[in-house]
């Protein structure tokens, strides 16, 4: 568990990043619980939201493991960091279409 907190107080020390997904969260999980939506729905919502977080800390993790091992321009060092930041793109994109799915409709249907 202490090292789990390190890992985490790090990456807000530390990273960027996951500075800005942990405000997103801290906006997105607030509304999530209260917008009017199923159970399954609003787990959909938090998990999209939670998924993108777990995703920037293993890519993190990547980035940290690649820059120990060396700090010389490398092409397997640059493709491994392409793919955790691919990652994270992949995950922001699930994120926002599984809120564009659930809240949109309920967006539209109050401005309509």
């Amino acid at each position: 568990m202490l090292h789990s907190y390190s890992g985490i107080r790090y990456a807000i020390l530390e990273e960027s990043a996951f500075r800005q997904e942990l405000t997103l969260a801290a906006i997105l999980i607030p509304v999530a619980a209260i917008v009017p939506v199923s159970a399954v729905e609003r787990l959909l919502l938090i998990g999209s939201v939670l998924l993108v977080l777990i995703v920037e800390l293993l890519n993190s993790s990547v980035e940290a493991a690649i820059d120990r091992i060396s700090l010389e321009k490398h092409e397997l060092s640059k493709r491994a960091k392409d793919f955790g930041s691919a990652a994270v793109l992949m995950a922001l994109c699930l994120c926002g279409l599984t809120w564009l799915l659930l809240v949109g409709p309920l967006l539209l249907a109050r401005l309509g």
